[in-house]
């Protein structure tokens, strides 16, 4: 049950960063949108390709540590797991939750059924996550998770050792 208030918490956090992040539009993370739309925003003059650069990396820099630092003070600090398959499971855990919660909740409700996430000017775009960007997300998205979990339980592993 802990695991998955963790998750849920995690993927509130993931929807308050998106929620500040369109704050003023959802020009303001247009990084996530696809190249085509990128490139409709650059075309109408509403944001420059570089401003596009600095806000993904921003974002990643930003919520990349954030994860992890939040999953490992869980599954480590919070739920005390023994050693680098537990930490993993657990890490996989939340971060599946969080995860199912970005692609229910934040890509397939908030983005392509509300018009929060409407840029003007590319409405022809839309759905602005495609059949096949779905797919892609569901497979990059699980492999991520997978992946993070590995480096998490690492990570909580060697801080154990010390």
């Amino acid at each position: 049950m802990k695991l998955i208030v963790e998750g849920l918490v995690l993927g509130g956090l993931l929807y308050l960063v998106c929620a500040f992040g369109i704050r003023n539009g959802a020009l303001g993370m247009v990084h996530l949108y696809s190249a085509q739309v990128k490139e409709r925003v650059v075309e109408l003059g509403l944001i420059d390709r570089e401003t596009i650069r600095k806000r993904g990396l921003l974002f990643k820099a930003f919520c990349i540590p954030a994860y992890i630092i939040y999953v490992i003070v869980c599954v480590y600090g919070i739920n005390k797991a023994q050693g680098f398959w537990q930490g993993a499971l657990q890490s996989f855990a939340i971060l599946f939750i969080m995860d199912l919660i970005d692609r229910l909740a934040i890509d397939e409700y908030w983005v392509c059924h509300t018009h929060a996430w409407d840029i003007p000017g590319t409405e022809d775009l839309k759905p602005y996550i495609s059949p096949e960007e779905k797919k892609k997300k569901w497979i990059s998205a699980t492999l991520s998770c997978v992946l993070l979990s590995l480096l998490i339980a690492g990570i909580g592993s060697l801080i154990q050792g010390i």
